[in-house]
C-alpha cells in the first residue's frame, strides 16, 4: 500500500476526528493534498510539453479520481462501523412497508368477518391513517436517548407483530378499528425514529443510507400482497340463502381495487352482492398469521441491537458500547438534543430563539413540499384503478388492476437506484430532476389521455421520479439546518398529514368532477411543489449567507470574553 492509500485510509476513517487532535489533522490533510498534486503533476508533466490542453484534462480526471476514491472509502468505513445499526432500522421499515400495504387487498375479507357494510369497514383506512399521523406527531418524544428510541422500535415492531397476530380476531367492526389504529400509531413512531436515527448516524452522508431506508418501505409493500393473495376470497365470502357463484367473481375484483385507494369513492355500492347475514367463509386468517411470523425477526433485531449497545438491564455491569468509541454522529451537541424532540418540543419558545427567520421558512417549505408529493403518491395509488376502467379509457378490471402493483414496484426501483444516483450527485440536483420528472409524466398524461399503453408506461416513470423525493428533501434540509432534528419531525409529519388529506379532497374532486379531474389534481399540485422547491433553494442562498456573515460576530464575542477573562 503507497503513501497515498494510507493517507486516505486515515483521512476517510469516520473516527479520525477522535483520533487525531486538530494540528494533526491539518497536517494530515496537507500532506494528503500535496500527495494528489503530485500524482496529478507526474501524469502531466509529459503532455504539457506537447498540448496544455490534454494535460490539464488529465489532471482534473486524476483529482476527481483521488476525491472519488476518498468518498468510496469514506463511505464504506461509515457503513461497516454503523452495519449492525442501520441493517437493524432497514429491517424496521420493512416491517413499516408490511403493515402499510395489507390493508387495501384484505378489506373486503374482513367486511366479512366483521359481517358490516362497505361504508362501516370503510373507517379502518380512516383510523390507521389518522393514527399514523399522531403516531408520526408523537414519536420524536422517545428520541432523548438512544435506550428510549430503541425501546420504541422494540415496542413499535412487536406491537406490529401483535396487531397481524389480533386481526383475525377482531369480529367487530370497533375493535378492528382500534387495532389499525394501533398499528397505525406504531408505523409513526418507527417513520419518525427511524429517520431520526439514521440522520443522526450518517449526517451528512445520510442522503445514500436514508434512499436504502425507504427501499426497504416499498419492499415490504411489495412482499404484503404477494402473501395474502393466495387466501382472498374469490366470490363472496358471506353466503347468504340466496347467494349465486356466478353474481360476484368479477364484480367482487374490481371493488377490492377501487377500495385499495383510501377514500375511493364508490359508487352504486349496492349492485354488488355484499351480505352481512350469513355463514363466514374467508381464509385471510391465515395470511395475517403468516405476516405475523414474517414480521417477529425484526423486534428481535431491535432487541439485539439494544444487547449490542450495552442497554439492556442485565448487560448495564460494563459501561455502554457508545462510551467507549466516542463519535460525533453518536453524540449530539445540546442543541441538536434539543431538537429531536417531538413536533411540539421543537417549538418551545426556548428552542426557537436565535435563529433567523429563514430557519422557519425552510422548514416550512420542505414540510410543504412533501406534503404534496407523498400526497401525489398516496392519491395516484389510491385512484388510478378509478381513472382506468370510468371513461374514456374504460380499461378492463384485470388490466387497471395491475397499476397500482406497477406504480408500487416503480417506487421500489427508484429508491433502488436513487442509491446510487444520491451517491454521485448532491440532493439538489436529483430533487430538481424528480420534480421536473413528476410534472412532465403528468403533463403528457393529460395530452395522451386515451392511451392505455401510455397509461402503464407514465405510471412507472412516475413512480422512478417521484420515489427519491422524501429521502432526498430530508437529507438535504437537515444538511442545511446543521442537521438539529427537528426538519425531520416536521417532514415526516407533513408527509403524513398530505399523504391523507390530499386522497380525502382529491377524492370528493372526483366524486363531483369525475375521474379526469384526478389528474388535473395532481398536475397542479405538482406545479406548485416545483415552485416552492425553487423558492427553497433561494432561502437556502440567503440563510447560508446569514450563517457565514455571522460567523465573524461570534468569533469576535469569544475573543472578546477570552481576552476579558
Amino acid at each position: 500500500m503507497d503513501t497515498h492509500d494510507r493517507i486516505t485510509r486515515m483521512w476517510c476513517s469516520p473516527s479520525a476526528v477522535d483520533l487525531f487532535p486538530p494540528r494533526e489533522r491539518e497536517a494530515t490533510s496537507s500532506v494528503l493534498v500535496s500527495t494528489i498534486s503530485r500524482t496529478s503533476h507526474r501524469q502531466s508533466v509529459q503532455p504539457a510539453e506537447g498540448n496544455q490542453t490534454q494535460a490539464a484534462e488529465r489532471s482534473s480526471v486524476c483529482s476527481q479520481g483521488a476525491t472519488m476514491r476518498l468518498l468510496d472509502e469514506r463511505i464504506w468505513l461509515l457503513f461497516r462501523r454503523h452495519l449492525q445499526q442501520t441493517l437493524t432500522y432497514w429491517s424496521v421499515f420493512f416491517s413499516f412497508g408490511l403493515c402499510i400495504a395489507f390493508l387495501g387487498p384484505t378489506i373486503l375479507d374482513l367486511r366479512c368477518q366483521t359481517q358490516t357494510t362497505l361504508q362501516q369497514i370503510t373507517w379502518v383506512f380512516f383510523s390507521q391513517q389518522f393514527f399514523l399521523l399522531v403516531g408520526s406527531t408523537v414519536g420524536g418524544l422517545f428520541k432523548k436517548t438512544l435506550l428510549s428510541s430503541l425501546s420504541a422500535l422494540f415496542a413499535s415492531a412487536l406491537v406490529i407483530s401483535l396487531v397481524f397476530a389480533v386481526i383475525p380476531l377482531c369480529h367487530h367492526v370497533i375493535l378492528l378499528s382500534v387495532a389499525m389504529g394501533v398499528a397505525g400509531a406504531a408505523m409513526g413512531v418507527i417513520d419518525t425514529i427511524g429517520n431520526l436515527q439514521l440522520v443522526r448516524l450518517y449526517q451528512k452522508d445520510s442522503a445514500v443510507f436514508l434512499q436504502a431506508l425507504h427501499f426497504f418501505i416499498g419492499l415490504g409493500a411489495l412482499v404484503s400482497p404477494l402473501v395474502v393473495d393466495p387466501f382472498l376470497a374469490e366470490n363472496s365470502c358471506v353466503l347468504s340463502a340466496n347467494w349465486t357463484a356466478n353474481s360476484s367473481g368479477s364484480d367482487l375484483e374490481h371493488l377490492r381495487n377501487t377500495l385499495a385507494g383510501h377514500g375511493a369513492p364508490l359508487h352504486n355500492a349496492s349492485q354488488y352482492p355484499l351480505y352481512t347475514e350469513g355463514v363466514v367463509v374467508t381464509r385471510v386468517s391465515y395470511a395475517f398469521w403468516i405476516m405475523a411470523v414474517i414480521n417477529l425477526p425484526v423486534p428481535a433485531a431491535v432487541l439485539a441491537l439494544m444487547f449490542h449497545e450495552r442497554l439492556v438491564r442485565c448487560c448495564r455491569s460494563s459501561p455502554p458500547l457508545i462510551t467507549k468509541k466516542p463519535d460525533i454522529s453518536s453524540h449530539p451537541t445540546k442543541e441538536q438534543q434539543q431538537g429531536h424532540g417531538g413536533l411540539l418540543d421543537c417549538c418551545r419558545p426556548s428552542n426557537l430563539q436565535g435563529h433567523p427567520a429563514t430557519f422557519f421558512i425552510i422548514h416550512a417549505l420542505g414540510g410543504a413540499i412533501v406534503f404534496i408529493t407523498d400526497g401525489i403518491i398516496g392519491c395516484y395509488a389510491g385512484f388510478v384503478y378509478t381513472y382506468a376502467v370510468s371513461p374514456p379509457l374504460l380499461m378492463g378490471y384485470k388490466a387497471a388492476g395491475c397499476l397500482d402493483s406497477v406504480f408500487w414496484a416503480s417506487i421500489t426501483a427508484g429508491r433502488l437506484c436513487f442509491i446510487f444516483f444520491s451517491y454521485r450527485y448532491a440532493a439538489p440536483a436529483l430533487l430538481s430532476v424528480s420534480l421536473v420528472g413528476v410534472i412532465l409524466v403528468q403533463l403528457l398524461l393529460l395530452i395522451f389521455y386515451s392511451s392505455h399503453v401510455f397509461l402503464f408506461m407514465a405510471t412507472c416513470v412516475l413512480g422512478l421520479c417521484i420515489s427519491s423525493v422524501f429521502p432526498s428533501m430530508l437529507a438535504f434540509t437537515e444538511d442545511v439546518l446543521d442537521y438539529k432534528g427537528s426538519a425531520t419531525i416536521v417532514l415526516v409529519t407533513s408527509a403524513s398529514t398530505g399523504e391523507m388529506l390530499l386522497q380525502l379532497l382529491v377524492g370528493s374532486v372526483i366524486h363531483s368532477k369525475g375521474s379526469y379531474s384526478f389528474l388535473l389534481c395532481t398536475t397542479i399540485t405538482s406545479f406548485i411543489s416545483f415552485c416552492l422547491f425553487l423558492l427553497l433553494l433561494y432561502v437556502h442562498r440567503v440563510h447560508r449567507n446569514l450563517q457565514t456573515d455571522s460567523t465573524p460576530c461570534l468569533d469576535m464575542k469569544d475573543e472578546s470574553k477570552s481576552g476579558g477573562s
